[in-house]
């Protein structure tokens, strides 16, 4: 089955870190650009982070640059999204889908609106 399964979240209190898996299967992720996205009740999906397959560029937005780290672990077929420094403003749950590279200047694009997301993995930073 070719799919994408997010894993690692959990409580964290503010501060502290966490690292979130993307694991593929069914498919080899060396040949694909790889998001990470996060939805906090209440507001739209936005992009946090990603790796372009082939060169490996990445790509943060403003408000995780510096505290999270997305890097691809070809062996393991698995994306990881190391977040530290944690603030109550990461709380979401967190998605990883396949994307489109735009360049090192912009969050890459999903092609699939509201579709095909999975249940992902929940992030909660709380003291």
């Amino acid at each position: 089955q070719v799919q994408l399964v997010e894993s690692g979240g959990g409580l964290v209190q503010p501060g502290g870190s966490l690292r979130l898996s993307c694991a593929a299967s069914g498919f080899n992720l060396e040949y694909y650009t790889v998001g990470w996205f996060r939805q906090a009740p209440g507001k739209e999906r936005e992009g946090v982070a990603c790796i372009n397959k082939g060169d490996g560029n990445t790509y943060y937005e403003d408000s995780v640059k510096g505290r999270f780290i997305i890097s691809k672990d070809s062996a393991e077929n698995t994306v990881y999204l190391q977040m530290n420094n944690l603030k109550s403003e990461d709380t979401a749950t967190y998605y990883c889908a396949t994307v489109m590279w735009r360049g090192q200047g912009t969050m890459c694009s999903y092609a699939y609106g509201d579709r095909y997301w999975r249940k992902g993995t929940q992030v909660t930073v709380s003291s």
